[in-house]
C-alpha cells in the first residue's frame, strides 16, 4: 500500500522562513468569509423576543431592529447604518443558532 509523502506549507516569520506539515483539524477548518454589512447575523445562539421592523421598511442608524433572548439576557439588536429592510429570515418565538442570517438590507440613498 503506497503512503502519502507529508506535503510541508512554507511560511515567514520576521524575516525566517520555516516549513511545517498542517493538521487535518486545520484544513478542515471552516474558512473565514468577510462579513457582509448587509447582513445582520446572530452572533449567539437565543431565541427571538421582539421584531420591530418590517420588510420594505427603511430604518435609521441606532433603530432597535430586534430583540434576542440569549442566558436570560434580552439583546437588544440595532440598525448598524441607514438602510431598507430587504428580508426578515427570522420569527418571533423562534430559536437561532449561532452566525444565523437574521435580516438582510439594501443600500438607500441618506434620508435628509
Amino acid at each position: 500500500m503506497p503512503t502519502e509523502k507529508p506535503a510541508y506549507v512554507e511560511f515567514a516569520v520576521t524575516a525566517r522562513k520555516y516549513k511545517t506539515l498542517l493538521t487535518k483539524k486545520y484544513q478542515n477548518r471552516k474558512p473565514w468569509v468577510n462579513p457582509s454589512p448587509f447582513e445582520v447575523q446572530s452572533i449567539i445562539p437565543g431565541t427571538i423576543l421582539e421584531i420591530f421592523v418590517k420588510e420594505g421598511e427603511i430604518v435609521k442608524e441606532g433603530a432597535p431592529l430586534l430583540i434576542l433572548e440569549a442566558m436570560k439576557m434580552q439583546n437588544r439588536i440595532e440598525m448598524p447604518f441607514t438602510a431598507m429592510i430587504k428580508k426578515i429570515n427570522v420569527e418571533v418565538g423562534v430559536r437561532v443558532p449561532r452566525e444565523t442570517l437574521m435580516i438582510e438590507l439594501e443600500a438607500v440613498e441618506e434620508i435628509v
